[in-house]
Formats: C-alpha cells, structure tokens, sequence
C-alpha cells in the first residue's frame, strides 16, 4: 500500500515535470535577452548618460547564494513622490518605437506597476537608442503616456 503510493505520488511528479519543461523553455525562449551589467569593480555604466528624473544605484542580487554587484537607473526621490495611479510605467525609445525592460527583483518585465519597481539595467538597450524614456500610462498607447524620466546617451 505504501509502495503504491510512493508509487502514484512519483509518477505524478514526473508528468508534472514533462508537462511543466516544453512551458518553462518557451517562457525562457520568450524572456527577452537583456545584459545585466554586473561589475565587481563598481565602474558606473551609466557615467557618461544624461539622466532627467533618473540616478544611478548600486545594489546587489543574490540569486542561489551567490551575490554580484550591478548597477541600475532608478527614480529620482523627488519623481517617486509624484501622484502614480492605475496605470503602468514603461521603458519606450521614442526614436524607434521600442521598448525596453526594467528588473523586478530578479525578473525581467516590460511594465510595472509602482515607482519603486522601476529599475533599468539594460545597458546594450540603454546605449543604442540616443533616448530612452521612463513613460507612466498605457503601453499599448506610448503616445499618449506622461514621460517621467528620461537617459539621454551622450556621444
């Protein structure tokens, strides 16, 4: 009796896990590729940016016990005592009609909800585009969103 439901529970397991596998690969599949800037030298990536409603932090992630410095554009304390409500920050290169990402935790996201979550950290993003725009509003609409913060690469 006991062996058969050993027996049940493992064969339940395994089939969760082949049916959870083909749906974890095409969530990776689909993640955006994003670089991390991750520097133990603590060299700021973001020295040689103009930042309007943005500033540069450092912090730490530790993902499976193993902490790595990086660096992120975080809001200003001055925008994050703006009035924001039902609506979604975003990250949109106005030039190309593109949009970034930012880092939740350690997650990346297209839209967040609170001022506290928006944490920029893709560099590559970041310098190819000459603006990138923080924009609070509808994403499907970056038109008609409230730019917030703005990083402009300077050459």
């Amino acid at each position: 009796m006991i062996r058969r439901t050993a027996l049940r529970t493992l064969t339940g397991v395994v089939v969760t896990a082949a049916l959870a596998l083909p749906l974890t690969q095409g969530a990776r599949a689909a993640a955006p590729e994003t670089a991390i800037t991750i520097n133990a030298d603590g060299k700021n990536p973001f020295h040689g940016m103009e930042l309007d409603g943005l500033r540069a932090d450092f912090g730490l992630m530790c993902p499976a016990g193993h902490c790595a410095g990086f660096w992120s554009l975080v809001l200003t304390d001055s925008v994050m005592r703006q009035e924001f409500e039902g609506r979604e920050f975003f990250v949109y290169a106005p030039a190309t009609g593109e949009f970034g990402f930012f880092l939740d935790t350690d997650i990346v996201v297209r839209t967040v909800d609170h001022p506290g979550q928006v944490r920029l950290v893709d560099t590559d993003f970041m310098r190819s585009h000459p603006r990138v725009e923080v924009r609070y509003g509808d994403p499907d609409r970056p038109d008609r969103a409230r730019v917030v913060a703005t990083a402009t690469t300077l050459m």
